[in-house]
């Protein structure tokens, strides 16, 4: 019995790297499957983009998703690659700027108490001290603790504008921009936004209008995560936090003419 045991683990020795070797195979086999299949899709949606743009325009819908018309889009949204590096230069900016930098401590000059030397400087024995509010001294203040201060700066307005212009570049890339006639509703009902978002098949939009009106605004903003903006004060930031970007074509045109300025 004892000698078939150990024929027996010693087969199991001998056969264990080869089915390590097998195993690691397998996983790298599983693994390009999964690029190819990654970079089929990929090369699929890029043959879309280029069929649909292919002269440079995009449908105008309608709030029931019929097309009615097409517009051709201006270079600027449609040619050369998406700037990464101007977005997240603009997004670091608008996100700076949000700082609030409340966060405040008090330094030795802030504690209570410290009139007097604690005690005399030579004699006692203890350290030399000369106030209860020294950093070191419980009570005392706080060493290089953070104090109110503002965070924003400011980066050239070309560089502002460029940055808009790269974020719907992108959103048009990646089929995230809907062109629409208008956004107006007869009613300030929160449904009848729910419905353009549900014709459109839309997570959490960006609605971009001409001028704000009181009917939409009411209507939208009880649901999570939907912003309206004009096309004079919408920025970068607002553009990728977004999922999809909703265009009026009267916004398209105020927007191409700002961005263009």
């Amino acid at each position: 019995m004892k000698k078939k045991a150990i024929i027996k683990s010693k087969n199991v020795k001998r056969h264990a790297p080869a089915k390590a070797k097998k195993k690691a195979e397998k996983s790298v086999a599983k693994r390009k499957a999964k690029v190819k299949k990654a970079e089929f899709h990929a090369a699929g949606s890029a043959k879309a983009r280029t069929q649909e743009f292919k002269d440079g325009a995009l449908s105008v819908y309608d709030l029931q998703g019929k097309s009615v018309e097409s517009l051709t889009l201006d270079p600027m949204f449609t040619e050369q690659p998406v700037n990464t590096d101007v977005v997240y230069q603009a997004v670091l900016m608008y996100q700076a700027g949000q700082r609030e930098g409340t966060a405040s401590t008090k330094d030795r000059g802030h504690v209570r108490g410290g009139g007097r030397k604690p005690w005399k400087q030579k004699g006692t024995g203890q350290a030399r001290h000369g106030s209860r509010r020294s950093p070191i001294w419980r009570g005392g203040g706080t060493t290089f603790g953070p104090s109110p201060r503002d965070y924003s700066y400011a980066i050239p307005s070309q560089m502002r504008r460029r940055a808009v212009t790269e974020g719907i570049k992108d959103k048009v890339l990646n089929g995230k921009l809907y062109l629409v006639k208008n956004l107006e509703i007869s009613e300030p009902k929160t449904r009848l936004v729910a419905g353009i978002l549900s014709t459109f098949k839309l997570e959490k939009p960006l609605f971009m209008v001409e001028q704000k009106t009181k009917n939409f605004v009411l209507g939208s903003r009880n649901i999570q995560g939907v912003s309206v903006k004009t096309a004079e004060e919408v920025n970068v930031l607002d553009v990728v936090a977004h999922k999809e970007c909703v265009i009026t074509k009267g916004a398209y045109s105020g927007l191409l003419k700002r961005l263009k300025s």
